[in-house]
């Protein structure tokens, strides 16, 4: 059997020829949380922790290209009219700017303004699927499901921001759904070094309950010795 080096235990791989069932989850890597004046830096958090990832997420980006596995992105955002933000996930938090409000990059968390595009070194390329989402997690009223009925996905590999939030949420969604769920534990971060200690505990904890996790390097090295 394929494996990835992981923890709690070796993370299996479909067989080679089975087709591709391997996706990468890039979650919420949008200008709104990863850069400066976005939402993320208008509730007080300091960005650069997340920064960090991008060259590590990159890297896995270029290897699901060149081996022609799908790649699907996730944004977190609503309709201009905010007709799909329920008023009680606006008003939380004391922040000096709010869903909707106007900002650096414009209106905050808005499908279609600047903050909410996908930061420019991980820019999706055409034909690969990005989900826009009004929560926090990946399923939640969106057709991801679907999608990845369609593609024969079977294996799902995570990365992205923050990783309490919306990674861990879209996991945990994937987990319920039958999907072999792996985190990447270096494409992954928080505002909050602790949170992102803990959930990476929780995720792999009682036997892996919700999935795996593993390195960028132990996951690329076995993907090229797979199916390279």
């Amino acid at each position: 059997m394929n494996t990835v080096q992981a923890s709690p235990y070796p993370y299996p791989l479909p067989a080679k020829g089975s087709g591709n069932r391997v996706a990468l989850v890039i979650i919420d890597m949008q200008r709104d949380f990863v850069e400066p004046g976005g939402f993320g830096a208008a509730l007080g958090n300091k960005v650069e922790p997340l920064r960090k990832i991008v060259p590590t997420v990159a890297g896995l980006l270029k290897t699901f290209r060149e081996l022609r596995f799908p790649v699907i992105y996730t944004r977190e955002g609503h309709r201009p009219d905010l007709s799909d933000c329920p008023p009680a996930k606006k008003r939380r938090g004391n922040s000096t700017l709010r869903i909707g409000d106007r900002g650096p990059m414009g209106r905050i968390l808005v499908l279609g303004e600047p903050g909410n595009d996908i930061v420019p070194e991980l820019r999706p390329e055409a034909g690969e699927l990005v989900i826009d989402k009004p929560g926090k997690g990946a399923f939640y009223a969106t057709n991801l499901q679907e999608r990845l009925k369609e593609l024969g996905i079977t294996h799902l590999i995570f990365t992205g921001v923050t990783t309490e939030v919306c990674v861990q949420t879209s996991m945990r969604e994937a987990n319920d759904r039958g999907y072999e769920c792996l985190l990447v534990e270096d494409g992954t971060e928080s505002y909050f070094p602790d949170f992102k200690r803990a959930t990476v505990r929780m995720i792999q904890s009682q036997g892996g309950i919700v999935g795996w996790i593993t390195t960028a390097d132990r996951l690329t090295d076995s993907l090229r010795r797979t199916y390279g």
